[in-house]
């Protein structure tokens, strides 16, 4: 229902700090009117980010420890708690004696993971906004709901294992002040050939993973990004429980036809203003189809 009648008041306001795709808006939110914020609060500077190898690890070491210097705090995100058998990624327990004993001894280092309890956790974060701790090493725990306007870096480990929004979110920990921040997203070095060239006769996901870390590097635009994301991985269900890939539309590519559904979205309104009922003989084939595609989904429902 429009907001342009200025006797009506919502009952119901619905809010997300992730971007969602434009097509994904128009088919989930078509009859509702959309208000999107971009703009950055004051005095915040876009986020640099840059996509590092192995190789490089100690001129990213080398700049961090400039930035603690300077008294600012980081971030360090691994994409494990513990050691694994079975995956050849870096986990934050182990590698958290490592940075607070060897790498960065001369600053104090806090751990913060989902194993913790809900206190540990709290009690970690709260140190770590008050500067108690320079460096957090941690989990995706980090993720979203922290705020730390001192914190100018976050490291990445792994970072060709995150999904993309996971990414922007994690970016998004940092930049919360004034001062120029940093994230630098840590892959393996066998990735640096094919990040540097064009990308040929690679499985599917290296495929991906290499657009995604481009992506974060050449943007901080979360809209964009949540549509090289739709691309990437498709949408999944929007009424059902898939994660990914492309919805089951007989008629309609969500990702390609961002055209023709903004064309059927402006026409449907039209049509919703001017004969809400569909009671106008123009109408009547519509409301037919519409009373069908009613009747068997109520009975798909009964029948669930």
């Amino acid at each position: 229902m429009s907001f342009n009648n200025k006797n009506f008041s919502p009952h119901i306001l619905y809010m997300t700090a992730t971007p969602i795709p434009r097509t994904l808006t128009m088919t989930v939110y078509g009859d509702l009117d959309i208000s999107i914020i971009k703009t950055k609060p004051a005095n915040r500077l876009p986020i640099k980010t840059k996509v590092c190898f192995d190789s490089q690890r100690e001129k990213v070491y080398d700049f961090i420890r400039k930035e603690l210097q300077k008294g600012q705090q980081i971030y360090i995100v691994y994409p494990l708690v513990e050691k694994s058998e079975k995956l050849e990624l870096k986990s934050a327990v182990e590698h958290y004696e490592i940075i607070a004993n060897e790498i960065f001894p001369e600053y104090k280092c806090g751990l913060l993971h989902g194993q913790l309890t809900f206190g540990e956790k709290e009690n970690v974060m709260q140190q770590f906004k008050n500067n108690e701790y320079q460096i957090l090493v941690a989990t995706t725990v980090v993720e979203v709901g922290i705020d730390v306007p001192n914190a100018t870096i976050m490291l990445v480990e792994d970072a060709e294992r995150f999904g993309l929004a996971q990414l922007h979110q994690l970016r998004g920990r940092v930049g919360r002040g004034s001062e120029q921040s940093y994230c630098f997203l840590v892959t393996k070095e066998s990735f640096k050939f094919k990040f540097s060239r064009n990308i040929k006769n690679i499985e599917e996901e290296k495929i991906n993973s290499i657009a995604r870390l481009k992506s974060m590097q050449e943007t901080n635009d979360g809209f964009m990004l949540s549509e090289i994301d739709m691309k990437l991985r498709g949408p999944g269900d929007m009424l059902g429980t898939k994660q990914s890939g492309l919805p089951d539309f007989k008629y309609v590519d969500i990702v390609n036809d961002s055209d023709i559904i903004k064309i059927a979205a402006n026409i449907t309104g039209e049509i919703i203003s001017s004969d809400a009922l569909l009671e106008q003989e123009k109408n009547l084939i519509l409301k037919q189809n519409l009373n069908k595609y009613s009747s068997v989904n109520q009975n798909f429902i009964n029948i669930a």
